[in-house]
């Protein structure tokens, strides 16, 4: 079974939250901002870059929302995942800089129209998160430590 460790970041503008669409596996899903873990990179780090690669938005990490687990059921690859969150005044305009060239484009959507796109979600991951942040789930960033092997 193979592991990866993601990175998602909850970005919330009033009553609207930032959806990335982008081409998975052939077809048009719906994701937050979010991405894998690079080698020696930290989780707040990636959970900037993945942020800025994939809106064009370069935002303070405000607070961590929860961590999750969980198994593809079709390939049985096991996630672990990190959601952050930032809040904004009002939408912004994004520019994503993605890449890998997966991203279309950037929507600013409320939750009933996040729940109607069913299973272009690409996750169950993200209706969890969003529940979690409204619910009121943070946990401080002092949390998070990385630690590097001394020489």
């Amino acid at each position: 079974m193979s592991h990866a460790v993601t990175l998602a970041v909850i970005v919330r503008a009033g009553e609207r939250f930032l959806m990335v669409e982008e081409w998975q596996q052939g077809r048009i899903m719906f994701n937050q901002p979010a991405g894998h873990l690079e080698p020696g990179e930290d989780l707040l780090a990636g959970a900037r870059r993945e942020l800025l690669e994939e809106t064009g938005l370069s935002l303070p990490i405000g607070q961590a929302v929860g961590i999750y687990q969980y198994q593809a059921p079709d390939n049985g690859k096991h996630f672990v995942r990190f959601t952050f969150c930032v809040e904004v005044a009002e939408p912004l305009a994004t520019h994503p800089q993605d890449p890998d060239g997966d991203i279309i484009r950037c929507h600013w959507l409320t939750l009933a129209e996040i729940e109607a796109l069913g299973n272009q979600l690409r996750s169950p991951l993200i209706l969890a998160s969003f529940r979690d942040y409204l619910a009121g789930a943070r946990f401080p960033l002092d949390v998070l430590k990385s630690v590097r092997r001394e020489a």
